[in-house]
C-alpha cells in the first residue's frame, strides 16, 4: 500500500488543496477547538488559517510536503528548516488579514498561544514539524507515516534533530514510534489544553 503513496514538495498551486486537508484534519484538535469553539466557524476558518501560514511562511522555507494517492492529496506536513521557525514581522503582517477574517474576536487567543509556544521553543538548531495531518477519510491508510518518514530521513542524512508539539495525548505514542521523546508540557492558560513537547535526535 505504501508504494502507491507519492510524497513531494508542495508548490503554490497545492495551497488550496493542502489547506482544505489540514482544516479537516484539525477540526477536532483540542487547541483549535479552544481557539474557535463554534463548529461551523472553525470549519470555515481553519483552511483559511492554514492557507495563510503556508503561503506566507512555510513555502519560503521549502519545508511543505504533501502525500497523495492516485493524484489526490490526502495528507500534508508543514516543516521549518533549522534556524527558520520564527516568523518574520513581514510574514506576520502578511498573514494577519487572513487570521482576522478567519478568527474574528478569537484572534487574541491565537496570538497568545503563539507567544507561549515561542517562549518554550528550543533554541538548538533543528527541523520543526509545526503541522502534520491527514484527511479523516484516508486516516490510517499510511499517508501520514510515509510523509513523516520522508522528512525524518532527511533529518538523519543532515544529522539534524527534529522538534514538534503534540496537541493530543493519544498521538504521543505515534510520534514516539518515529523516535521522538517527550521533553516537556505546555498548558495554555484560561482553561486551555495541554501540548506535549517532543524532541528527536538524528539516527
Amino acid at each position: 500500500m505504501a508504494s502507491a503513496i507519492d510524497v513531494r514538495a508542495a508548490q503554490k498551486p497545492d495551497v488550496r488543496g493542502l489547506s482544505r486537508v489540514l482544516g479537516r484534519a484539525f477540526f477536532d484538535d483540542p487547541v483549535m477547538m479552544w481557539m474557535l469553539p463554534d463548529d461551523s466557524r472553525r470549519a470555515k476558518a481553519l483552511p483559511r488559517v492554514f492557507a495563510a501560514m503556508t503561503r506566507h511562511h512555510f513555502l519560503g522555507g521549502h519545508g511543505v510536503e504533501v502525500a497523495s494517492r492516485a493524484g489526490e492529496v490526502g495528507a500534508a506536513a508543514l516543516w521549518d528548516p533549522p534556524g527558520r521557525w520564527k516568523q518574520t514581522p513581514r510574514e506576520e503582517w502578511r498573514m494577519m488579514p487572513s487570521f482576522l477574517m478567519a478568527m474574528g474576536r478569537h484572534v487574541g487567543r491565537g496570538m497568545g498561544m503563539t507567544e507561549l509556544m515561542k517562549k518554550h521553543h528550543p533554541e538548538e538548531p533543528h527541523w520543526y514539524l509545526a503541522v502534520i495531518g491527514s484527511d479523516p477519510d484516508v486516516r490510517g491508510a499510511g499517508l501520514g507515516q510515509v510523509l513523516m518518514r520522508s522528512r525524518l530521513d532527511r533529518c538523519d542524512t543532515e544529522g539534524a534533530p527534529a522538534y514538534l508539539e503534540s496537541t493530543k495525548e493519544e498521538n504521543v505514542p505515534y510520534y514516539m514510534r518515529f523516535g521522538f521523546d517527550v521533553t516537556g508540557e505546555i498548558t495554555i492558560p484560561d482553561g486551555g489544553p495541554t501540548m506535549w513537547q517532543m524532541w528527536r535526535n538524528p539516527r
